[in-house]
This record gives C-alpha cells, structure tokens and sequence, in this order.
C-alpha cells in the first residue's frame, strides 16, 4: 500500500512540475520561484535529510497535531507514513488532538486514525502520560509540535510526561525541534514555585522562558534525572533573535485560539487576562489581541495604556461582542494590541500593565481567583495586584530569582546561538535518571529507587551497584542499598553519585493527608478528585459493583472531616451514585465507589497533589 501511494505521489509530483511550466498557471509558478526560499529547517526536515539512521529499522510512534507539517505544509504524519525506510505504528495527541479540532481542555478520546489505519492515543484527558500498553509496538516516540514560548501552554509538558514514560518503558524520544515564536533572547517572569503547579508538569519554568522544545526536552533531562535517552533533530538557519516571521516557514494555527503569529506572539503576556473577571478576547476573531470587559471604557483604557508608553506596542480603543466563552453575547469596551516591535516588547510587564489599567477603572468590579496563582507561578503576585501595587514593584519580586535561573541552568542548555554572555553552546553529555520521579513518603514508608544512564552517544550504560554513592541531606531517612526508608517528617534531597554522573531527588516525608472530595459529572464520564497534601502511592481494586481506593499512611482532614455520614453524593450520573470513605486497619484511608453497573473502566490522570479517577459511561 505505502509502495503504490509513493508512486502515485511521483507522478502527482511529475504533472505539477510539467503544469508549472505552462503559460498563465501564476499560482503554481509563484510556488515554484518561492522553492528553497525557506531560511529555517525545521527538525522534521533535519531529521529525514541527515539523521535517518536514527530511526530506521525502529518501531515509531509520532507525538503531533496540525502543527506537525514541513516547509511545504506537508504533515509529518504523512511524511513518516509514506517513507519506505520508516516504519510508522502509533499516534499520540495532546490537547485539542491530533487534528486540532477540540476546544481548550475537552476531554480526548482515543481512537483509530482513518487515513493511516494507526492507533491514536489520546495524552489529554484520562491519560496524560504514555502507558506502558501504549507504547508496547514502539521503539522510539518522535516529538513534533509548535510550542508558543509560555509556560501555560500544555503542548510542553505532555513533552515532559513523554520523556517519563520513554526513561521508564526503556523507549527513545526525539524532538523534532521548531522556532519559539516569542523568540529565544528574552526571558520573563517568575520561575514557578511548586505550591503553584497544576497540569503544568514538575517543570518549573518562568513565564516566558526563550527556549525551543529541543532545548526544554534536554535541560529537563539533566536537570531532572529523567535518565531519557534523547536526541534532538536541531533546525537549521534558526537564530535565537528570530520572531517567526523571520522563520520563512508557513504558521499553522497552534491551537483553536492562536490563528496568527500575531497571536502566537501576544499570548505569553495577554494570557495573564485569564482567571480574573476581564476577557482575554476568546470568542473573537483575535483572541489575545482584543481584551476589554463590560464595564471597561475603551478611550479612557487606550489613553492610559498608550500613556504608560509601554515599549514595542500600542493601543487602540475597541468595541466587541464575544460569540462565546465569558460574556457570550455582550458588548466589551477595552483595547486592541498593535504590535510595533517584538524585539521591544517585555510580555509579562504588558500582560499586568493591561490587568492594572483595567482594574483601575472600576475596581470594586475587578475579580481575581485563586487559580491566577498557577497561571502566573507566583502566590505572591495575585495579593499585589489586589493591593494595587505598581507593575514595576511586582516584577522587581523575582528579579534576582529569574537571573539566577537564567545564568545557572537555562544558559547550560542552549543548541541556538548567538549566545548570551558567558554561555557556551551545549555538548552532548551523560544523563543520569533516578525512579520514582516523585519521592513523597509518609514516616515509616519505604520505597525501591531504581537507576538508568546513558553516555553522551545514547548508549545504555550498564550500571555497577558497588559503585553508586547514596547521600540523604535533611534527617528525614535513610538508605540502605538502593531502598530509601523515610523517618521522619520533613523536607529533603537524596543524592547519587555515580562516576562521574550526578543524580537528585527531593524528598517530602508528611503523613497523607486527604483534605477533600469533588466531583463532577461530564459527557461520557464522571471525575472524583481526591485533593491531598502531596503526592502519594494509592492503590485501586474492584469488586462486584464497587471500585475501591486505598490510600496507606493516611488521615481525613478538613473539611473532609467534617462530613459526620462520611458520604459524598454522586447526581446525575448513570455510573455511579456515591462514594463513601473511612479510615481503616488504623491508617489507610479507603474510599468505596458506589456503581449502578458491575463493573466500569475508568482512568486514573496524573495530577500534583490530587488523585483523579474519571469512570466512562461505557
């Protein structure tokens, strides 16, 4: 089959050239003239032209969606399925799929690709990260998606979960690297802090970061102890002073809500609109580049922010209707963002410049929710605007937090020049991997820790037990050979010594605390999430017309405390109709799903300090 639609493509290719040639076909010959005129390679076109070795032979799984496509607007996904030495058996798809057709957050279902015939496994919605089963009939997860340069943007850290499921499945990842649209020379924002991270990994990144993917994907490695064996297919011609436009490559809408490079720029500031009571322009033909509210006079705000004289941007007043999402329907008065110069343009200072001018207007109908904490990466921030602190006086916070971030890890990790000052380009190294990635224990628990490396060409390295040095730093435990046993309540960090190499792990000792139940019933399932005080083992059983969750070393705490029926109601849902919790055998807290059917299939989704569990309605 992949023979014959090869050949058919040749012919194809033959009567283009040959309609290219006749007189008055502008169109095609304009596309001809333009041929070669791209400055930038993208990885997926490194990758077939010099680094084919790297998968031939090798099962392959891609991780894409529309924005997966070369030079010539060509998918990736047809690019591997057709080539004759490329041997293409899975699909993977993060938020909005692997179309692109599914709005921000919706649940994804896995399915069968009907062009391909391929599985498409869904890494939005009940699986976050690759599952063993997932990834049986694959050798090596190729990594092809346009990111937009923010810390909030999901497409980054299913990356992150790819490279975990790679290092503990023994799989291979490639990134496939792609410009950063907001440019690779700034960097903005605070670095998040981890009492702020949600779905956004345990990458902690500052707002804008001013990296690739290529290079996320090998700081994350090192600085994590991922122990992922990772090549990254580097662009050519790519300079981190570049802005898309500069790219020469076509722009594929990244997602339902970034149609533009103009968009894709904006988003990285203007998304700090979110998680309070202004729009952020969704539901108008320029999502992030309209923002206003009901209440918002747009002369008066165009005045004010023009008046700031915000460097690389202007403002003009404007009027819109949103055709959904937040105020569906009414009438917004606030501004549009006109771009003047990108290299200018400090997003983070513009997105809370934007918020205080609003606010000020009427600042009693200002609201501002507790989940801007996670947007923005800094708990400190929401108070301060509250307070109506100065821009300048909320940046100034994680000045020295962000430069010593940006000197001491990201400038290690750089594959693009020109380079900051006193930044080297990054050489191929060996990576050392410690599991679990997460080491949270309660006292008296104790826990197997395993270890992978490999040197700087890829090579597993076979590693020898007697030659592994194990340090544990804040009297919370011990180790003896590699199981680590916790003591004590407290924080802490084990170390690895091994040749060499250097391996990390931070270490919570707490008692399992579960602090509430919630739940809430969608299309096609319902999700009880279990909020926590940390991250924690737990285990799920079954029996006839019940799903059981046991949790070891646990207490209930408030609120949960206070429900005397130890009973949560479950409406509305045709799968289940209760769940009901206690603490048993002294210390493990075990909650009981309440089925209306003998037996469901449910999920279990990472999330940082949560346990969620969606039961499908079939």
């Amino acid at each position: 089959m992949k023979r014959f639609r090869r050949g058919f493509y040749m012919i194809f290719a033959i009567l283009v050239v040959l309609a290219c040639s006749l007189p008055g076909n502008t169109h095609l010959t304009k596309a001809k003239e333009n041929e070669g005129s791209t400055k930038v390679q993208p990885g997926i076109e490194v990758l077939l032209e010099s680094h084919l070795d790297w998968i031939k032979g090798k099962r392959v799984g891609l991780v894409t969606n529309p924005t997966g496509v070369d030079s010539n607007l060509v998918s990736t996904v047809d690019i591997l399925y057709e080539h004759p030495d490329i041997n293409l058996t899975a699909l993977f798809g993060p938020e909005h799929g692997i179309r692109g057709d599914q709005p921000a957050g919706a649940y994804v279902e896995s399915y069968i690709d009907e062009r391909t015939g391929l599985p498409v496994y869904s890494l939005y919605g009940s699986t976050w990260k690759p599952s063993k089963k997932m990834l049986e009939n694959v050798d090596v997860l190729l990594f092809d998606i346009q990111d937009v340069g923010s810390n909030v943007y999901t497409y980054i850290y299913t990356l992150g979960f790819v490279m975990e499921a790679a290092a503990e499945y023994d799989k291979e990842v490639i990134v496939l690297d792609r410009p950063n649209p907001t440019g690779g020379v700034r960097v903005e924002g605070p670095v998040r802090t981890p009492d702020t991270v949600s779905f956004m990994g345990r990458f902690l990144l500052p707002v804008r970061h001013g990296m690739t993917v290529g290079e996320l994907a090998t700081m994350w490695n090192h600085e994590y102890n991922l122990g992922v064996n990772l090549k990254v297919a580097k662009m050519k011609g790519w300079k981190r002073t570049m802005h898309f436009e500069d790219t020469g490559l076509p722009f594929v809408l990244t997602s339902p809500n970034i149609p533009t490079t103009e968009t894709a720029f904006l988003y990285t500031g203007t998304e700090l609109l979110d998680d309070t009571s202004l729009s952020t322009g969704l539901g108008t033909t320029k999502p992030f580049e309209l923002l206003g509210a009901p209440w918002i006079n747009g002369e008066d705000l165009a005045d004010d922010l023009n008046g700031r004289k915000i460097k690389g941007v202007s403002f003009r007043a404007a009027y819109f209707t949103p055709m959904f999402g937040n105020y569906q329907g009414q009438r917004l008065g606030g501004v549009q963002v006109h771009i003047e110069n990108e290299s200018a343009i400090n997003l983070v200072e513009l997105g809370l410049h934007i918020v205080d001018a609003m606010k000020d207007q009427h600042p009693e109908k200002f609201k501002i929710t507790s989940s801007y904490d996670s947007l923005i990466g800094d708990k400190r921030v929401r108070p301060m605007i509250l307070e109506d602190r100065s821009v300048e006086e909320i940046t100034n916070l994680w000045k020295d937090e962000l430069n010593d971030w940006v000197h001491n890890v990201r400038n290690h990790y750089l594959l693009y020049g020109p380079y900051p000052e006193k930044a080297q380009p990054y050489k191929n190294k060996g990576v050392l991997g410690i599991f679990p990635y997460d080491l949270e224990l309660a006292p008296g628990q104790s826990k197997d820790l395993t270890v992978i490396s490999f040197d700087k060409d890829g090579k597993k390295i076979n590693i020898e037990p007697s030659l592994l040095s194990w340090k544990v730093e804040g009297d919370v435990g011990s180790i003896n050979g590699n199981t680590f046993t916790a003591e004590k309540a407290g924080t802490g960090l084990v170390t690895l010594n091994y040749k060499d190499l250097q391996g990390k792990r931070s270490v919570i000792v707490a008692q399992n605390i579960i602090n509430n139940i919630r739940h809430s019933v969608n299309p096609g399932y319902a999700r009880v999430v279990f909020d926590l005080n940390k991250n924690t083992d737990y285990q799920i059983s079954e029996e006839k017309g019940l799903l059981i969750l046991t949790v070891p070393y646990a207490e209930i705490g408030p609120p949960l405390s206070t429900n005397e029926n130890k009973t949560i109601t479950i409406a509305n849902s045709p799968i289940i109709s209760k769940v009901t919790f206690d603490i048993v055998n002294g210390h493990t807290f075990e909650a009981r799903f309440h089925l209306k059917v003998d037996k469901v299939r449910y999920e279990d989704p990472y999330f940082s300090n949560r346990i969620v569990i969606d039961l499908m309605n079939n």
